[in-house]
Order: structure tokens, then C-alpha cells, then sequence
């Protein structure tokens, strides 16, 4: 290795020898540092071999020196032909010889020994002075299964079963029978979703200052799901990074693609938009390479680093992919609500087929109608408005001005506040102006507006117009506001209403409000669901055709003052408009749907089912002969269902849209330099030649049989849950700088093994748990701790802390507390309130359960990024700001103080004391017996039952003697709501809360085993 001052000469030479090719080129003297098979030649060797100090390498000045040894491995490789190898991660995964075998089996078969990886670790043990442990008791590996698989504790009564068929049938078909049992257990999928969750930084909140709530949890319960049916990880990969693009994406599909967006969002006011939407596609490129490649692509975003294979334009390019897509939310529909809309869409088609029957001439019919609208449409000429300047009264929004003219509104949504578009058109003779809303994928279910359902409401539309040379504004008179569709006047709904106009004066309704002089009224085009998210148009007329001169600023001001409150998330701001003029006279909004108006712009043979959809929609809408099926439509769409949540995920942004992406200088937002095209890693393996460069294609090249990373670490992962650390550690770094893993063929076999049995999750970790290195005893010897204390070579099974959510649930479960359901929106833990008012915003959604589900799974619990729950933190859990693929466990006196005093735990204390005296026998020697069972599946050593024994006597006798504080026990106010046992008493229950938070505190109970 070159000392780091040969090696800066070595750079102002220009001589690599990192490279084979920079080598045998060699530097500015042109001298080739290697001559291949040529090792006289070769001046690498002859520096290296030279006595002279001015030649010689490494310097005398630097005190390093080559061993004899060393100089003539050089000389033998040069003789060879100087082969440079490939980093062993970036070679396909190949499967190698099992020892002790003849043949090379097609498949793992726990049915049939010995298990590969038995075999491969057995054949390394001699060697390291070591023997395989014994299988562990039957009831330590029925409670480590039962952990592993479903991350809960087993009943005594299902230790009782295993140990008892381990008796009759053997442990093997016993233990095979056990995992098939809990893999089929819905629980499964709950216990390993947290391993994925981690890596993809799931939180139910946005992050940074204001930290707002997201509704994320129904791609949670996707991944539960997919892991309980056993989704090939190949296709649970291409989902979650391309769902959408799939033909004819279903629900959960689309629901997938919130793998990507569950990053971080800055919802603050002064930032800068484009600067975050550039940070946010670098944390999903994080996330990307980390969960699915084993690789921190991030090293590779503000340089090339010399000995990095992933170069800078490399990493752009795997961005440009990244960056072509829309910011998008849906609504997650129930299975029933999505039969309703099944029907419903079945229902409407059939309407319109009765139609059709009843006017067979509805095709020319149509046709005629829309040559007629056509002309109409084209009789008035819009001009869209260039901005020269445009602002929010409030500075928390920031309009941006696309290349087709239209606006579109970031920032943090105001509840008030004006936004302002100044331009310098040519004023001569317009007649009227034209306020286009339009859809845009990057806002709530595609807009138009910003609010919690994409609507808006404008409350006043202003115009004013400064002379050259003027310092003044003179408003510009406007009349007759005419739209293509307004609600009917009505009140605010309550969310909009209750904290700005407790009078109830607002109202919403026709375009002529736009224009009426005042803030309590405003126009509104919501058709309701499934119909809201649709383009609207209103034309507002000038009372007098402009006369400015040449020069003279106009500007256009829309008024929003019909927001609710919820920092914003109640806003009535229209998300993305275009403002037009016209010199046509008397200009009007048809009265025509607009979304089937911009439809005729495209041949009808190229139209989207929606926007023939929304023409046919428009043409029955015309014809008064045709109310009849526009009533029966109307009163279908009536029926759409309402959905309760949504997801946050991924849209692919069309061609006539496309983005270009930018390699940035060093990184930064704000320093593009040239243009980089989709392209993957030159290192890996390449992209299909005749695909598309997007997502959908960059997800099929992860999960390519040719990656030499995917397969590796989806192994990695899961071996890493279940013997607590990975084949190759650190687990997101397979770079050059990793060493090759001390059981590459372990890892490489299994790789393998998982791509060509259909990439099976449970298949693989079934393969891991039935093995005898996984069923060893993790009782270490002497012998073992001195020669191997890491348990590298696995000659003793796993033990270590169990992981934070689990600590928790053992407590739940053992306690009788935990309540089992599957899904549904997350909970909120109950915190200190003095935590909750330290938040820079107030959290009156944070309601803390009572009733059952206060003692739901952990995987439940309301992940807020700015405020990590106390009691998952002190036991290690990550707050989800970035991808985790590896926990650190730490043990700290917090970690016990919080296992013995935080709230839920002290309540599991407490029913776990009611449990132990209800059903544990009518001793205390039973009761301490019962007690252990619960907690650790094993009973007592006689002095662990005599040490319980003692300390409930004692406790009792000093809660007699009035020593103990009820306080201090904490045990007066769940007796309250609690209806206690006829033979008990409170100070027997009292005393046994205390044994109760000793046995849920014993690191074995806290411990895989």
C-alpha cells in the first residue's frame, strides 16, 4: 500500500495504479508502471527493488518497507500478466461446492442432511480450534422461533406442544411442523415488516420544523400483506419502485410505490422549493441504494472518489430515473368500498350503453357537436400571461411559472394570504380574462387545488394596472364572471369554517363572487367524489377595453381567505392556474366541462380513457333530450364511496413533460452543469438495450438474475435479523472497501439459492431457522469466548437483546394486554406532556388511546420524526429520518430505567400481576413458577422461585407497616378501573406488581434467549 505522500505524487504524475489500464499507461513520463508478463521491465518493480533513495519505493523518509516475501509475490503477479480482480460484490453470486458432497443439489432440503449451511460452517470449525454447541432445550428454541417468526412470545401451553412432539417425533419434524406453523401465522408479517420498515425511514410524519402528520400506514399494511403471502422479493421490489407504471396498476400497486415517498418533507415557509424537491430525490437514492444494493450511493454525490466504482455521473444518472417522476397522493379505498366502486363503474357504463340504444345516432351526434364547439372555442384567442414577477402576500408560498405558461404554487399553504402575478402584456384592446384551474400530479389527488381533497376556493379575483413612470396601482373594473361549472351557494364545511368565521358568514358559489367586492364569499367547483379533481375555467370581463400605453404592469391578485386552520392543511389555494387575455368581444366561459375543452386539443384516436370520458360526459350534458340519463348518472356518482386515508407515492410525468436531469457541481441544488441520461452503475451489470429509461426499468435491472448485489443483500438482511449480525458487515456498504465476508460461500450459496427458487422470503428463512447452526445452544464456553467472543464462525447459536418494538410487545403479551388485529392507522403512545408542548407545533390530533387498542403491536405506534418515542428510543429504534438498514444495540442505565417506569410498561407490571394471581395457583410457589413460564418459557431454578417468593413476602410486609408509598407501586389507579380477584387483596396484587416488573426486566426476558 503507498503511503499517502508517494501517493500525492503519484497524482501530480497522473499515474494510476488503482486501474490496470493507468498502470501499464503510466504517468506524464509515458513509462509504463507495469509490462505485462514482463516484470524486468516493469517500473513498479524496479523502484520497488531499487537501492538508490531517489527511486526507491516506498522513500526511506516514510519507514515503510516490503518483506522479501511481498517484492517476490509482485514479481510472480507481473509474470502472470498483472491481473487486476473485481471486487468479489461485484461478481455474480455463484454457488459452490457443499463440502462433504458429491453432488451439487439444485435446492436447499432441510428435510434432507445435512443443511448447506451446516455444512459449509462445519467445515471451517477445525481449523478455528472450534466444535459445534448442542441444540438447544426445546423450550428455548420454541420461544427463539416463536420471536423470530412472529416477534411474540410463546404461551406456556405452546412451549408444553413443541417440547412434547420434539419428544415423540423427534426435533426435527417437530421443529419443521413449528415454523410451518408460524409462518402462516398473520403475525409473520408484522414481525419482519419492521426490518423492512427501518430501511425504507417509514414515519407517520413529514419531519423538519413544522413535522406535520402524513397518512402513510396503508403502504405499511401493503408490506404486511406481501410478506404474509410471500410475495417474491423480485416482484416486492419492482412494485415499490414502479408499481405505477405497471400495465393497468391495481390499488395496491399504486399503494407500493410509497416506498420511495416516505422521506422526509419540509413544509416550512422560507424554504426553497426546488431545493428540497432535489434533497428529497437524494434521500430516496439513499434509500435505494441501501435497501435493495447494499450500496451508500450518496458517497458519490458531490464527487468521484478515486477508489469508488460508482462515479459521479454514474450517480446522476440512476437520479435521472429518480427525478422524472410526479410527487403524487391517491386515496386508498377498502376492499368493500372498492367493490362499490367496481359496480359503480359498471352502473355508469351501463347508463351510457342505454343511451346509446335509445339514439343510435349518438356517435355523429356527438361528433357534430364537438366540430360546433370547436368553432366556438376557436372564435376567441387566449394569450397566456408572462409573469415578470410573482409572490404571496404571506411569503410562505412560492409560484413558479412552467414552460407552458401555467403557475403552480409551493411552499407551505397559507390559511390566508394573496398570491400576485405581475406581467408587462400587450394591454391594447383586451376585452377579458381568463383564470384556467388544471390539474397537476405533484398535488393532493392530482388538483387542481392544494387542500386536503385537491380542491380550492377563490375568494376575490383583482386586477390593477401601474403606468410607466407611476408609482401607484389603479384597479381595473371587471364584470360579468362567467365559469363552466360552480357550485351552488352554500356555507363552509366546519374544517373550512370554525376557525376564521365562527359567524358562519362565508360562503362558496358561483364565478360572479369572484368579482363582488368581498372576502366572504368565493367561487368553488367541487363536483364532489370522483368527480372534484377535475380542470375548471371562469372569464371575468373588462368593464371598459383596456387603453394602456406600451409598458404599463398588470397585475392579477387572487384572494384566499376561505382556509380553515391545521397549519395549512385545511387551505382553499388553488395549486396550479393559467391566466390568459383576450382581445375577443363579450368573452365567456363556455358552459362546458373544461377538462373535455382541453380534450379536443388531442386527435380523439389519441385521447386517455379519461378524456373520452370527460367528452361523452360533456355531449350528454348538452342535450336536454338526454336529462333522463343525466339524472341517473348524477345520482350513481351520489353513491362514491368516501375514502379515510390515502398514500403518498410515485407518478411517472409524461413525455410532453419530461424533466432533464443535470449532473450537479459538488452536489448543490443550484449548480447544474450537463446533461446526464438515465444510465445505471458502469461497474454493474448493464441495462437491456431496448428498454425504456424509467423506474419500471431501473426496478427490473435491480432484480436481474445477472445483479451482483440484490440477491446478496436481501440474504444479508435476513440473516442479520436472525443471528444478529450480517454475513457482511457493515449491510448498505458492499463497496470496494468492504472485505471479502468471512462465509462468502455461505452467502453467495444462499443468493443463489433465493433467485432460483422463485426469490421465496419465507423459503429463506425457513433454510436459516431449520439449520443446526441456528438450533445451537447459546451457552458459550470458555474455549469459545477466547478463540471466536464475536461468534463469527457460529459455533454457538444467536443471543442478543431483543430488538425495541419487541421489548415492548413481549411485555404486552406476557402481561395478557397485547391486543392482536392486523392494520389500520397508527396509534399515538402516551408521552409526557411536557414533551408534547416542547413541539413547535401544537398536536391536538395527539389523542391517546384508552380502551384496546392503548395496547396494540408496537409496529402500530405513531412513528413523529421530531419526537422519537421515548421508550423505542432508549431501546435503540430509529426515528425513520434516514434509511436503516443495521440497529446498533446499545445497553445504558436509560434503557433499564425505561423498561421499569415507563407508562406501559409499569401497566404490563400491573396485569401482569392480575394474570399471575388469577391463573398461576393458589401459592405464592406457583404464582413465581407461572410467572417465569410467561415471561422466559422455562420454569424457575429453585433459588429464582425462592427469590420471588421472598420479595412478594417482603413487600407485603412492609406495605402493612406502611413503608411503600402507593405511589412508588403504582398499582392504586389500574385497581381503580380494574375488578380484582375475590381471594386477592390490593397489597397482595401490590406486592406482586413489583415481582412482576423484576420478571419483565431479567435480561433473559428482555433477550432472544
Amino acid at each position: 500500500r503507498w503511503v499517502p505522500s508517494a501517493v500525492k505524487d503519484l497524482i501530480k504524475a497522473d499515474l494510476r495504479l488503482d486501474t490496470r489500464e493507468g498502470a501499464l499507461h503510466g504517468g506524464k513520463s509515458g513509462v509504463a508502471a507495469l509490462v505485462e508478463k514482463n516484470p524486468a521491465d516493469s517500473e513498479l518493480l524496479a523502484r520497488i527493488l531499487s537501492t538508490d533513495e531517489e527511486e526507491m519505493m516506498p522513500p526511506p523518509k516514510e519507514k515503510k518497507t516490503l518483506t522479501a516475501a511481498q517484492k517476490e509475490t509482485l514479481r510472480r503477479w507481473i509474470a502472470e500478466g498483472a491481473p487486476y480482480a473485481t471486487h468479489w460484490a461485484f461478481v455474480p453470486p455463484t454457488k459452490s461446492p457443499i463440502p462433504g458432497s458429491n453432488s451439487q443439489p439444485s435446492a436447499l432440503n432441510s428435510q434432507l442432511p445435512p443443511n448447506p449451511i451446516d455444512s459449509f460452517l462445519a467445515a471451517k470449525l477445525p481449523a478455528a480450534g472450534l466444535k459445534p454447541s448442542p441444540a438447544a432445550d426445546p423450550a428455548t428454541l420454541a420461544r427463539r422461533l416463536h420471536l423470530d417468526l412472529t416477534g411474540l412470545p410463546p404461551a406456556p401451553a405452546a412451549v408444553d406442544a413443541f417440547t412434547s412432539a420434539v419428544a415423540a417425533q423427534g426435533l426435527t419434524p417437530a421443529l419443521n411442523a413449528l415454523v410451518t406453523q408460524l409462518m402462516a401465522d398473520e403475525r409473520y408479517g408484522e414481525k419482519w415488516a419492521r426490518v423492512w420498515l427501518d430501511a425504507a425511514r417509514y414515519a407517520d410524519s413529514n419531519g423538519y420544523e413544522k413535522d406535520l402528520p402524513r397518512d402513510q400506514w396503508a403502504w405499511r399494511d401493503w408490506v404486511i400483506a406481501a410478506l404474509n403471502k410471500d410475495q417474491p422479493y423480485d416482484q416486492f421490489l419492482i412494485e415499490q419502485i414502479a408499481g405505477d407504471l405497471l400495465p393497468n396498476p391495481t390499488q395496491d400497486q399504486i399503494v407500493a410505490t410509497g416506498f420511495l415517498r416516505n422521506g422526509m418533507v419540509n413544509e416550512e415557509g422560507a424554504i426553497i422549493p426546488e431545493q428540497f424537491r432535489i434533497e428529497g430525490i437524494a434521500d430516496r437514492l439513499d434509500c435505494l441504494g441501501k435497501a435493495t444494493l447494499g450500496l451508500t450511493l450518496q458517497c458519490a454525490q458531490c464527487h468521484t472518489h478515486k477508489f469508488d466504482p460508482i462515479t459521479h455521473d454514474d450517480y446522476f444518472g440512476v437520479f435521472a430515473f429518480l427525478n422524472n417522476s410526479y410527487e403524487a397522493q391517491s386515496w386508498v379505498y377498502t376492499a368493500e368500498q372498492q367493490e362499490q366502486l367496481t359496480k359503480l363503474k359498471t352502473d355508469l357504463a351501463a347508463v351510457d350503453t342505454r343511451l346509446k340504444k335509445a339514439q343510435p345516432k349518438w356517435s355523429e351526434k356527438l361528433t357534430a357537436w364537438e366540430e360546433k364547439l370547436h368553432a366556438t372555442l376557436a372564435a376567441t384567442t387566449w394569450t397566456p400571461i408572462v409573469a415578470t414577477e410573482m409572490a404571496s402576500t404571506s411569503g410562505l408560498n412560492h409560484p413558479t411559472q412552467l414552460p407552458d405558461r401555467s403557475i403552480v404554487t409551493d411552499g407551505h399553504p397559507s390559511t390566508r394570504g394573496d398570491i400576485f402575478v405581475i406581467s408587462t402584456p400587450d394591454l391594447a384592446g383586451a376585452t377579458g380574462l381568463r383564470l384556467e384551474a388544471l390539474r397537476y400530479d405533484d398535488l393532493p389527488f392530482g388538483g387542481p387545488g392544494r387542500s386536503l381533497y385537491g380542491t380550492w376556493a377563490i375568494s376575490e379575483l383583482e386586477v390593477t394596472a401601474q403606468l410607466p413612470d407611476s408609482n401607484t396601482w389603479d384597479k381595473v373594473a371587471l364584470k360579468n364572471a362567467t365559469a363552466d361549472f360552480s357550485e351552488a351557494t352554500r356555507g363552509l364545511e366546519p374544517e373550512w369554517g370554525a376557525a376564521f368565521d365562527k359567524e358562519g358568514r362565508r360562503t362558496v358559489g358561483p364565478a360572479s363572487f369572484l368579482i363582488d367586492g368581498s372576502n366572504d364569499t368565493a367561487w368553488r367547483a367541487d363536483r364532489g367524489p370522483g368527480r372534484r379533481n377535475t380542470e375548471s375555467v371562469a372569464v371575468v370581463q373588462f368593464t371598459e377595453p383596456l387603453a394602456f400605453p406600451a409598458g404599463t404592469k398588470l397585475k392579477i391578485l387572487l384572494r384566499y381567505h376561505h382556509s380553515g386552520d391545521d397549519n395549512g392543511r385545511h387551505n382553499c389555494m388553488l395549486g396550479r392556474c393559467r391566466l390568459s387575455l383576450t382581445t375577443a368581444p363579450d368573452p365567456q366561459a363556455t358552459p362546458v366541462d373544461y377538462a373535455a375543452q382541453l380534450a379536443f386539443a388531442t386527435p380523439a384516436a389519441e385521447r386517455t380513457s379519461r378524456q373520452h370520458d370527460a367528452v361523452f360526459a360533456a355531449w350528454r350534458a348538452s342535450d336536454p333530450a338526454l336529462k333522463k340519463f343525466i339524472t341517473e348518472a348524477d345520482a350513481l356518482w351520489k353513491k362514491f364511496p368516501a375514502a379515510t386515508t390515502s398514500v403518498l407515492h410515485l407518478a411517472e410525468r409524461t413525455a410532453t413533460d419530461a424533466r432533464t436531469t443535470h449532473l450537479l457541481d459538488r452536489g448543490a441544488w443550484d449548480k447544474p452543469t450537463h446533461v446526464v441520461a438515465p444510465r445505471v452503475p458502469a461497474a454493474l451489470h448493464p441495462l437491456p438495450t431496448d428498454a425504456p429509461a424509467n423506474r419500471l426499468t431501473l426496478a427490473r435491472w435491480i432484480v436481474d438474475r445477472r445483479s451482483p448485489l440484490t440477491a446478496r443483500v436481501a440474504v444479508n438482511r435476513v440473516w442479520q435479523s436472525l443471528f444478529g449480525t450480517g454475513l457482511v458487515d457493515p449491510p448498505e456498504d458492499f463497496g470496494t472497501r468492504t472485505p471479502v465476508p468471512l462465509h462468502q460461500d455461505i452467502l453467495d450459496w444462499l443468493a443463489v439459492d433465493f433467485m432460483e427458487n422463485g426469490w421465496s422470503q419465507k423459503r429463506l428463512v425457513r433454510a436459516l431457522v431449520t439449520s443446526r447452526t441456528y438450533q445451537q445452544s447459546s451457552r458459550a464456553t470458555p474455549a469459545q469466548l477466547e478463540r471466536d467472543p464475536r461468534n463469527l464462525y457460529l459455533a454457538r447459536g444467536p443471543r442478543f437483546r431483543a430488538d425495541a418494538e419487541v421489548v415492548r410487545d413481549i411485555a404486552l403479551s406476557v402481561s395478557g394486554l397485547l391486543t392482536q388485529k392486523v392494520g389500520g392507522p397508527s396509534l399515538f403512545p402516551p408521552v409526557p406532556e411536557n414533551v408534547l408542548a416542547f413541539n413547535f407545533v401544537k398536536m391536538p390530533y395527539w389523542i391517546v388511546p384508552t380502551g384496546a387498542d392503548r395496547y396494540r403491536r408496537s409496529l402500530y405506534l405513531f412513528r413523529k420524526r421530531s419526537m422519537p418515542d421515548p421508550m423505542l428510543s432508549a431501546f435503540d429504534a430509529p426515528n425513520g429520518d434516514f434509511s436503516c438498514v443495521r440497529r446498533v444495540r446499545s445497553n445504558t442505565p436509560l434503557a433499564a430505567l425505561t423498561a421499569l417506569n415507563e407508562p406501559i410498561m409499569v401497566e404490563a407490571a400491573q396485569a401482569f400481576a392480575l394474570r399471575i394471581w388469577r391463573d398461576g395457583g393458589s401459592t405464592d410457589a406457583e404464582r413465581a413458577t407461572h410467572a417465569y413460564r410467561l415471561a422466559t418459557a422455562r420454569a424457575p431454578r429453585p433459588a429464582e422461585r425462592d427469590a420471588v417468593i421472598q420479595l412478594v413476602a417482603d413487600t407485603r410486609a412492609r406495605l402493612r407497616k406502611g413503608e411503600l408509598k402507593a405511589g412508588e407501586i403504582a398499582f392504586s389507579e389500574f385497581t381503580r378501573s380494574t375488578e380484582l380477584p375475590a381471594d386477592s387483596t390490593p397489597i397482595d396484587l401490590a406486592a406482586w406488581t413489583v415481582a412482576a416488573r423484576i420478571v419483565l426486566n431479567l435480561d433473559e426476558t428482555l433477550s432472544k434467549n
